[in-house]
């Protein structure tokens, strides 16, 4: 198994800010590998949008305007299905979560082509997965492009995580309308973080972040890992977690072949999610 420890430095700075990064994940071959799974699913999104968990319907209605955003790349791609379990990722993840057994939830991901004026508002992860408890999960920003202020890199908030969860906004919502729920008395003070194709930052399910828009003439494109501790159970089990998923019972462990166990990597591994290669209707 590859050491993958962060150091204490590292662990007590994302405790104090919520995220930390960038972080070295991938080699060049692989970035390279990534991208082109990502173009691939992109260029054919119309024909994979049945087995997606999600492609953001605000960008199917004015791709001009708004962000490239879907769930469940790695439903599509076998070299997205790899990536979930790359032990950069997952063993890192595990860490900063504080627990021995790390689970996936979903990916997602982003894609800015140049020049263009969509935006990710502000928000928190765990204010659209609580139907999930307790809050234990964890994102991997991993980007495909060098991205930074110009080309709408991730801005985070430091502290926010220890806020409160605020309400969930649309996709498509102003970058800014989050600001409108803040808590009395907190200091705003964003940080935009630049990052180079191949690194990524980790953050809390709690951390309010956005991204502006593209203003340069280059893309910025990143895949998204979200992870949970392997206790995580199912708040509200009245509905699947995800379109296509089977129904979890309220109270039940979130666990099933959608959500494999990816640290510490045994005998689940990309190979046993094959099944999701074979076309078929989601939902």
């Amino acid at each position: 198994m590859p050491n993958v420890r962060l150091s204490a430095a590292q662990c007590a700075q994302f405790a104090r800010d919520g995220f930390l990064g960038p972080i070295d994940v991938l080699s060049g071959d692989e970035v390279a590998a990534v991208r082109a799974a990502v173009a691939a699913v992109i260029a054919h999104l119309d024909q994979h949008q049945a087995q997606l968990y999600e492609v953001e319907q605000a960008f199917c209605e004015r791709p001009g305007e708004v962000v490239c955003h879907f769930l469940g790349g790695f439903l599509v791609h076998a070299v997205l299905r790899e990536l979930l379990f790359h032990p950069h990722i997952t063993g890192r993840c595990a860490q900063l979560l504080c627990v021995d057994r790390l689970r996936f939830w979903h990916d997602q991901v982003f894609a800015k082509p140049p020049h263009h004026p969509g935006v990710v508002p502000w928000h928190q992860d765990y204010s659209y997965w609580t139907r999930t408890t307790p809050a234990c999960h964890i994102t991997c920003n991993l980007l495909l492009d060098d991205a930074d202020e110009e080309n709408g890199c991730v801005q985070f908030v430091p502290g926010s995580h220890r806020w409160g969860l605020m309400p969930k906004l649309p996709f498509d919502a102003p970058l800014e309308a989050i600001r409108a729920q803040l808590p009395a008395g907190v200091a705003w003070n964003p940080i935009a973080v630049p990052v180079r194709a191949g690194q990524a930052t980790f953050h809390h399910s709690h951390t309010l972040h956005g991204s502006d828009q593209n203003r340069s003439a280059r893309w910025r494109r990143a895949t998204v890992l979200n992870y949970m501790g392997a206790h995580v159970r199912v708040a509200d089990g009245s509905t699947p977690l995800l379109r296509g998923v089977p129904l979890l019972a309220t109270g039940e462990v979130v666990q099933g072949e959608h959500f494999p166990i990816v640290w510490p990597r045994g005998i689940e591994r990309a190979a046993d999610l094959e099944e999701f290669a074979k076309p078929k209707r989601r939902g």
